[in-house]
């Protein structure tokens, strides 16, 4: 053991090097599933809080498929319950919503034994209102109704009934198309100088 690291990191490795190689059961893998399908940790944390050495469970996402099976489903379950959750904060802040605030104010009085105590001077409750977002609004449109909610303009060019205009041009006419254009647009630019 290292004894040069500095505090809560010097517990961890304590706490790893202390560690043996655990026994596969279920019992840890429910516990190791459980705490990722509740929050982001890190694999070190899940290893601290499940009784197990880090290298014990990256040899087990090797050589156990049903181990590496279940971190896997329990990810993909972590991701949807969030993807719920995302869902329901957006579609309130596309609707807006309401809350209550309450204000507490307290004074300095004296008990009979002469002991400070702090008594409620006054109470408020004021109902609030957060007003619909406008960017979670066009968030939801782009995403949901591309067709008809763009966030993106795009020009396209054609000619009648749709057909290219230069679909028909040798490349040669094409150039001197360029050409012609080019003389035009800087006998513009020379004229509003």
């Amino acid at each position: 053991m290292i004894f040069a690291h500095i505090g809560s990191q010097f517990k961890v490795d304590l706490l790893f090097n202390s560690l043996t190689m655990a026994k596969y059961s279920k019992k840890i893998v429910k516990r190791i599933t459980d705490l990722i399908k509740k929050d982001t940790y890190t694999i070190a944390e899940i290893c601290s809080m499940s009784g197990i050495h880090p290298d014990t469970y990256y040899d087990w996402m090797r050589t156990k498929s049903e181990f590496s099976e279940a971190i896997t489903r329990a990810r993909e379950e972590f991701r949807k319950s969030t993807l719920v959750e995302c869902e329901k904060s957006l579609i309130k802040l596309i609707k807006g919503y309401d809350y209550e605030e309450r204000k507490t104010v307290y004074i300095d009085s004296r008990g009979p034994e002469g002991v400070s105590k702090p008594k409620i001077k006054e109470q408020t409750t004021t109902k609030k209102h957060v007003s619909p977002s406008l960017g979670a609004i066009i968030h939801f449109q782009t995403n949901h109704d591309p067709k008809n909610w763009n966030n993106r303009q795009y020009v396209e060019v054609a000619g009648k009934g749709g057909k290219d205009f230069f679909a028909s041009l040798t490349d040669e006419e094409l150039n001197s198309r360029i050409k012609e254009l080019e003389s035009k647009l800087n006998v513009k630019l020379k004229t509003e100088q």
